[in-house]
């Protein structure tokens, strides 16, 4: 199993690419199921879980090619399977969003219910809720989300939470409903905004998208487009936390400065210098970070996927800052291995009281969740001595070649097996 090998000390220079966004990649990959034309996607970042997903698609008999410079064309005249089975669900949770295009273009889709989730339940009810008001049969048999539809009805669907994969479920099932859908409590996330905006360059017809009420007037087909996947903010904030944590001058390229929203201004606050144009973000940071407490939100709020990185940015700030999780129920696990490096971080139920030090001490930690593993190597590079991450799987589900853009940083990270590391 490979770890990642970290001397902390060196300050971060350079330039790098921010690799496409996996949370917008996700959903628009099975957007693809929606047409039987072709749809040629750009800016698919190489990750396990952009691999699981085509995998999972190329089951169903739906052909993927790869092509340079992370173009992926997609094309499903073929699909003659609509299972997608717990060996595939049980490793990455967004496998629930084959259920409404499966549904609403093929009448049919029998969906694997994902099962447990280190950082949380994330339950699919507010899904079926959803597509049951759309007029689909829905019953749980063996373990399976059976749906059946002989078309979908346009309706208006509020569900009880926002959830993210949940609006873009029933987006992707609204655009072939007969009739108007509206989707009230919305998620406004960027990547809601870019698998709608693809789903308009395959002909549907949506108003609303990035606001908390999307409308949806339903079309008989889709035909194939063309589209750049954004770029991945959380990536894009992982590395601006590396430069607060470790020091440096960096630019970071390929990026929307845009949708990165309060995260810049969590880091504005903490100290770093930041610069931005329209394609480009330039950060900086000399000394030591100053406590941010924030609480996560829903998008536009501080992010839930940034709240371990910026955990590790507080860790050896100077003040006591103040966390609270309002997303997801346990996702707290990183703070025990921040400890192991010795980080003063109390948990009472949602709330993290971090208490920075002035360095903390390298140490063989493991990673628990994909964010998780990210505040490690963050918290790694900020410490003395030498960091082994164990179980970068993690980290290799939604970031791409992650100690190789550090490395051209100037890093000291090197990804190694288990044999070296005996």
């Amino acid at each position: 199993m490979d770890k990642l090998r970290i001397t902390g000390g060196a300050r971060l220079h350079g330039e790098v690419a921010v690799s496409g966004a996996k949370n917008s990649a996700l959903p628009i990959l099975c957007a693809g199921l929606l047409t039987a034309d072709a749809v040629t996607l750009r800016n698919v970042p190489h990750l396990n879980d952009t691999g699981t997903m085509l995998r999972l698609l190329g089951r169903m008999g739906m052909r993927a090619e790869r092509g340079a410079d992370a173009t992926v064309t997609l094309q499903a005249n073929q699909v003659d399977n609509l299972e997608a089975p717990y060996e595939l669900v049980k490793t990455m949770r967004a496998s629930i969003l084959v259920l409404g295009p499966l549904l609403a273009r093929f009448g049919e889709a029998r969906v694997s219910l994902p099962g447990g989730c280190t950082i949380g339940q994330r339950p699919v009810d507010q899904h079926i809720k959803g597509l049951a008001a759309l007029g689909a049969e829905i019953s749980i048999e063996h373990g399976f989300v059976v749906a059946r539809a002989k078309r979908l009805k346009g309706a208006t669907v509020r569900t009880d939470m926002v959830t993210v994969t949940g609006t873009e479920n029933l987006l992707m099932a609204a655009v072939l409903a007969e009739g108007r859908t509206v989707l009230d409590n919305a998620a406004c996330e960027p990547e809601v905004v870019d698998l709608a905006e693809l789903l308009i360059k395959m002909g549907a017809r949506i108003q609303g998208h990035g606001t908390s009420r999307i409308v949806i007037d339903g079309v008989d087909r889709l035909h194939g487009a063309e589209h750049r996947v954004i770029s991945d903010r959380i990536e894009a904030g992982t590395f601006l936390c590396a430069v607060g944590a470790a020091g440096g001058d960096i630019v970071l390229r390929n990026t929307d400065p845009g949708i990165l929203g309060a995260t810049l201004d969590k880091l504005a606050e903490a100290g770093l210098a930041i610069e931005t144009g329209p394609d480009w973000i330039r950060c900086a940071m000399s000394s030591r970070p100053r406590a941010v407490g924030f609480r996560t939100q829903e998008y536009p709020g501080f992010a839930t996927d940034m709240q371990a990185q910026v955990m590790a940015l507080n860790a050896v700030a100077e003040g006591t800052s103040v966390i609270v999780e309002t997303i997801f129920e346990n996702r707290y696990m990183h703070v025990q291995e921040l400890r192991r490096m010795g980080a003063d971080i109390s948990i009472d139920g949602h709330t993290a009281i971090v208490r920075g030090v002035p360095r903390l001490s390298g140490a063989t930690v493991m990673a628990t969740d994909l964010r998780a593993s990210a505040s490690l190597v963050i918290a790694g590079l900020a410490a003395e001595g030498e960091t082994l991450v164990d179980r970068i799987y993690h980290l290799d589900r939604g970031y791409d070649q992650m100690e190789v853009k550090l490395r051209a940083l100037g890093a000291n990270i090197q990804r190694v097996t288990g044999k070296e590391t005996a």
